[in-house]
């Protein structure tokens, strides 16, 4: 809600420029991604040593705060204050990122773990959704004259938002640490490099980790691309960058769900390769979609109406539908992977390094993604990267697929485990 508010009040009500816009994009997922990256051993290591229900709910606390900050920044238009708030909310996250898998090992049966992270998966990004929506609409709806926006609504909603995530997380149950107390090392860069080697000794979570920071690196592109991709490409006003991203939310759930059907609750990689081969096809057609749009001319942009009117808008969303569903059946087993092959007093740790590793990746990819704009390379010709970058993850899915059928014995002993 707030990111998406922001994005939306800064490339259609402030910059008016391309470039701009896109490297806004690209600066503002960096620096949400930045904090998973420094923070997330420490934020394990507390994972695992405290109970996790606790520290759900300072967190919580704490984002009440930071909804405030970023709200002033957007009542405002105060950009600096905007990325600021961004960033801490960022932090915030990266200490609730372990804590949501995690915990779920700790309350769910065995047989459970799937459908509960499919669920977990699925409800992030119907969150992310019902925000995208009402980020862009309570921004859009205030539009006086072209270009200039009342945010006061949207800073509102999201401190609504977050006094309801406090009272959420005053429900989550008991979740005590499975493991004696152990010693925090807040040295980030020495608790991050150890909790990273010690982590990556076990080959399965070593290649279910490196292949879903691989998907999340994607990930990083898409989400770069998709608001340049409309206001410049599809010529189209901020009511439907508001509907991509939620056909995009909308995808990812249904393939969380739908890959815990199909694999009836086992955990496999058995469907990664295929489904991440698909992802890629999807990028590819919706690159070609792009290149036969028919914009408008410069200054005039299609509302939601006209534009999902041409016949041609539907091949785009379902090119979009198709990138999400495939890149969430890609996703979610991978997840399940990391909380059932490790020790319960582990998981903690074990996603904090993922996401260590994610975060990493996820920065280059915006990186990258920043510098290939610069050199010149359009926004929609980032989507052919996307493609050539599913073809790598599938073959890291291959190869997890592969290592746990090598060792099925090792594997089943430590999902019994």
């Amino acid at each position: 809600l707030f990111k998406f508010s922001m994005l939306i009040l800064v490339v259609y009500g402030i910059y008016n420029d391309p470039l701009q816009e896109a490297q806004f994009s690209a600066v503002s997922s960096g620096l949400f991604i930045l904090p998973f990256f420094l923070f997330s051993a420490l934020a394990g290591q507390l994972a695992d040593n405290f109970d996790k229900a606790r520290i759900s709910r300072l967190v919580k606390n704490i984002e009440i705060l930071l909804a405030i900050v970023g709200g002033i920044g957007l009542i405002y238009e105060n950009i600096p204050l905007m990325l600021t708030a961004l960033f801490l909310l960022g932090l915030q996250s990266t200490f609730f990122g372990p804590i949501k898998y995690a915990i779920l090992p700790q309350h769910l049966e065995k047989e459970e773990v799937l459908a509960g992270t499919g669920l977990v998966e699925a409800g992030t990004y119907i969150a992310i959704l019902g925000g995208t929506i009402l980020g862009g609409a309570l921004i859009y709806a205030t539009e006086t004259v072209p270009g200039e926006y009342d945010p006061k609504l949207a800073a509102g909603a999201v401190l609504v938002v977050a006094i309801a995530g406090w009272i959420s997380a005053r429900q989550i149950p008991a979740a005590p640490p499975q493991m004696a107390r152990e010693k925090i090392d807040y040295n980030v860069i020495r608790a991050s490099y150890n909790l990273i080697r010690a982590t990556m000794k076990n080959r399965t979570v070593f290649l279910a980790i490196i292949a879903i920071s691989f998907f999340w690196t994607i990930g990083a592109v898409l989400i770069i691309l998709f608001p340049p991709l409309v206001k410049n490409v599809l010529t189209a006003d901020p009511s439907v960058a508001t509907g991509v991203l939620g056909v995009f939310s909308i995808g990812i759930a249904i393939g969380s769900v739908l890959i815990n059907l199909i694999l009836k609750s086992k955990v496999s990689a058995r469907f990664a390769p295929i489904s991440v081969i698909a992802m890629g096809g999807f990028a590819l057609l919706l690159y070609f979609l792009c290149l036969g749009w028919q914009g408008l001319p410069e200054g005039q942009l299609y509302d939601f109406w006209d534009f999902i009117s041409f016949k041609h808008s539907w091949f785009i969303i379902a090119a979009l539908a198709g990138i999400a569903i495939t890149g969430g059946m890609f996703v979610v087993p991978l997840y399940a992977f990391l909380t059932t092959t490790v020790d319960i007093s582990e998981t903690g740790r074990t996603i904090a390094a993922n996401n260590v590793v994610n975060s990493g990746c996820m920065v280059l990819g915006s990186l990258t993604a920043s510098a290939l704009g610069l050199m010149g390379v359009t926004t929609a010709g980032l989507l052919i990267l996307v493609a050539g970058m599913c073809l790598f993850s599938a073959y890291l899915g291959w190869i997890l697929h592969k290592a746990c059928d090598d060792e099925p014995a090792m594997f089943l002993e430590k999902i019994d485990h």
